[in-house]
């Protein structure tokens, strides 16, 4: 075999390999939905309880987080809006490294219901 030959069968192997080790498409991004009282707010988490279950949960919050929202889903606050005893709804997912982390924060009444119109 000459050198050419040798580096186009390596350079396929190589593609090949490459090929095979590539996921066949991104898997679809999964969320969930956690209500309950709020126990603690800071700027980098918050922590919430079910009060059926007594579960407690603390989902991680993104620097100038601001996805808290009204009954609607139209209206956003600042995350100085959530105060701790009210009751929320918060919908998460465990994409960064397996931690539960907030993409959005519904403000909810005492029968975890949405507010209404504010």
């Amino acid at each position: 075999m000459t050198q050419s030959s040798l580096i186009r069968t390596a350079a396929l192997v190589l593609a090949t390999a490459l090929a095979w080790g590539l996921p066949l498409g991104a898997p679809a991004a999964t969320t969930w939905t956690f209500y309950g009282i709020t126990v603690h707010v800071s700027t980098n988490n918050i922590k919430v309880e079910d009060p059926r279950t007594k579960q407690v949960m603390s989902f991680l919050l993104v620097p100038k987080f601001d996805q808290v929202f009204s009954a609607n889903g139209k209206t956003t606050y600042q995350m100085r809006k959530v105060k701790a005893g009210q009751y929320v709804a918060v919908v998460y997912d465990r994409k960064a490294l397996g931690s539960a982390h907030a993409d959005k924060i519904y403000l909810m009444d005492n029968a975890n219901q949405r507010l209404g119109s504010q």
